[in-house]
């Protein structure tokens, strides 16, 4: 090639050369008017009568040997070029393959025109969400749950989408505060399975994962099937258009929807106002997370006080006092009552129920109203009103529920005024095609008038009296619904009705016996979830016991019993104390709302005079 470059150097000035006098030629013979047939002949011609022989052939030679070499260069050129790609490909293919370090991927980012890495697009395909779901049920609980198997058993082929901002599938809640605290089980926290009093295990959850169809398989899903988003929240409903926007900018559109959004904790006002040191160190305890963080927090704390004394308060009292007989926490409740459960039982079985969790291990402070929190010397100071002073290290603020109405606005949803929730018809309905159900409806009961429940199984009997509804089964919701709490496995009562320890009240008590317990109940009914297996019973006319009320030796001594709340004569509400599995009996005195001369007659329905 380098020869080839040098023969170019020396001949081409003689072929410019060349060139340049034979165009002079033709121009001068042009510019004199001769033909020029010849004088192109002449120049460039080979043949034995051409004119100046010597001159051609140099011209010839030149020309000639500036093509050869020109060619000469372009075949070497190409040749070294071909063989060097063959080579770098076989290089590659022999290449064993490794995979780019993530620092060197960051590196070859290609960088945009203000000096910023470009975001490397990811691998994993996004979620493909359902545009659009025949039965859109917004809240991941219990209501919810129990609407989709109502559907799903009337519409077989149903696809139901349930939209929850928990990360959780469905899940039961009363364990929370009650069996999961007993559990022997290092891992409990994780594994979410608990030992009922009957002493079978279950999980917390209502059904597997492998029961429910992926959310972005439901629309292709043959058989229909229910499919759970977790981790998104619903945002604002648009009723006329049938579609939901999510807190992602999803939307989907719906036929038929459901609002099961349960109800959030309600908080002091002095503990939001006290600062993120106080705030941090409080806990509003509803959810799996909340269950988790207190557990955690009992493991490594010396004192947690408990603000609240109902149901719930007075359950975790008792769960983490029996803790404390282990650990050394010191745990207190305190509530504005004179004694635990003061708003719903009479005074004189509430005093009992403060006795029986001053038993537990807990520090009992009544007629206590917060004036203020403060977080002075690692320790959080709560100062009441009438000047006293607890000091601790964690709060529990159980002080009650408030109805999640966030979609009211958007929805044009009514609210009602007195007890919260939204305002629904005698078929859980809110508007046409959307329904209602659990702590978030508020309902007309047709022998107690307006009322909001916020317990287990009214979400479970109004979500599957709703999934009904949404399959056009157009049924009233009649159903009385029940609650029940434990004060561990030893004492428990169901209740129903309205019970206010406002209301005039009549107690029916028995010495109790060994199967009078929260344990000996579930080992007969084979369930802890009482809730379950007694609202499918119907009660028939009770026949009283025919076996004489004994006289009680201790009036103190409340081991069983029935007490009646009134209302013009009326019994509204009753309670059974350590009396189990009798609950659709008083179901129908409720239902049939009689005036009763002698309450003690009626007791006798209950056999709680029996051993």
């Amino acid at each position: 090639m380098l020869k080839c470059r040098a023969v170019w150097r020396k001949l081409a000035p003689l072929a410019r050369s060349a060139s340049t006098q034979c165009r002079h030629n033709v121009k001068t013979a042009l510019n004199n008017g001769r033909r020029q047939a010849f004088v192109p002949a002449t120049h460039m011609s080979t043949g034995p009568a051409g004119g100046g022989g010597s001159e051609n052939t140099l011209y010839v030679v030149l020309v000639g040997a500036a093509c050869l070499g020109g060619g000469a260069y372009v075949s070497n050129l190409f040749i070294t070029s071909s063989f060097k790609k063959e080579h770098e490909m076989q290089r590659i293919a022999e290449e064993p393959i490794t995979e780019t370090p993530p620092e060197a991927a960051e590196q070859a980012a290609p960088v945009l025109a203000e000096g910023k890495k470009e975001e490397m697009p990811k691998l994993s395909a996004p979620l493909t969400l359902p545009s659009h779901a025949p039965y859109l049920l917004i809240g991941g609980g219990t209501a919810s749950f129990a609407a989709a198997r109502s559907i799903r058993a009337r519409d077989p082929g149903a696809k139901v989408l349930i939209v929850t901002d928990e990360p959780n599938l469905p899940y039961m809640r009363p364990p929370l505060s009650k069996e999961l605290w007993f559990s022997d089980d290092p891992s409990v926290t994780e594994t979410l399975r608990f030992k009922q009093w009957n002493g079978k295990e279950r999980s917390i959850y209502f059904q597997p994962s492998s029961f429910y169809v992926k959310p972005e398989e439901l629309t292709s899903a043959e058989n229909g099937g229910v499919a759970v988003l977790t981790g998104k929240k619903v945002i604002q409903m648009d009723v006329r258009g049938n579609k939901v926007k999510l807190d992602d900018d999803t939307e989907i559109s719906y036929d038929k929807c459901l609002i099961g959004t349960g109800g959030v904790p309600r908080n002091l006002q002095v503990i939001e106002k006290a600062g993120d040191e106080v705030m941090n160190r409080t806990t509003l305890f509803r959810k799996i997370e909340d269950f988790k963080s207190l557990d955690n927090v009992s493991r490594n704390v010396k004192s947690i006080t408990i603000i609240g004394g109902g149901f719930l308060g007075s359950e975790l009292a008792c769960a983490l006092g029996r803790r404390s007989s282990e650990t050394g926490l010191e745990v207190i409740q305190m509530f504005p009552e004179k004694g635990n459960m003061g708003k719903v039982l009479p005074e004189y079985l509430s005093n009992w129920t403060t006795e029986k969790v001053k038993k537990e291990g807990v520090r009992i402070v009544p007629e206590a109203l917060v004036k203020s929190v403060a977080f002075k010397e690692d320790k959080l100071e709560i100062l009441l009103k009438d000047g006293r002073q607890v000091k601790t290290d964690h709060i529990v603020a159980a002080v009650g529920l408030e109805p999640n109405v966030d979609l009211a606005k958007s929805a044009g949803l009514e609210v009602d005024s007195d007890f919260g929730g939204y305002r629904v018809n005698a078929e859980l309905q809110a508007r046409s095609n959307i329904w209602v159900a659990g702590d978030a409806a508020c309902f007309y009961d047709i022998r107690l008038g307006r009322r909001r429940v916020e317990h287990h199984d009214h979400a479970v009997v109004s979500g599957r009296l709703a999934g009904e509804n949404m399959t056009g089964a157009n049924k009233p919701y009649w159903h009385q619904s029940m609650f029940w709490s434990d004060l561990g496995p030893d004492v428990g009562y169901e209740a129903i009705g309205i019970v206010d320890s406002s209301l005039p009240t009549v107690g029916v008590f028995a010495k109790a016996t060994s199967k009078d317990t929260p344990k000996a109940a579930t080992e007969q009914s084979g369930t802890g979830i009482r809730s379950e297996s007694e609202t499918e019973a119907t009660a028939v006319t009770p026949v009283a016991s025919s076996t004489p009320a004994p006289v009680m030796e201790h009036k103190d001594e409340y081991g069983k019993g029935v007490i009646f709340y009134l209302r013009d004569k009326v019994v509204v509400g009753i309670i059974l104390w350590n009396v189990f599995n009798r609950m659709p009996i008083a179901r129908k005195i409720i239902k049939d709302g009689e005036e009763h001369a002698d309450l003690n007659e009626v007791a006798k329905l209950f056999n709680i005079h029996e051993d």
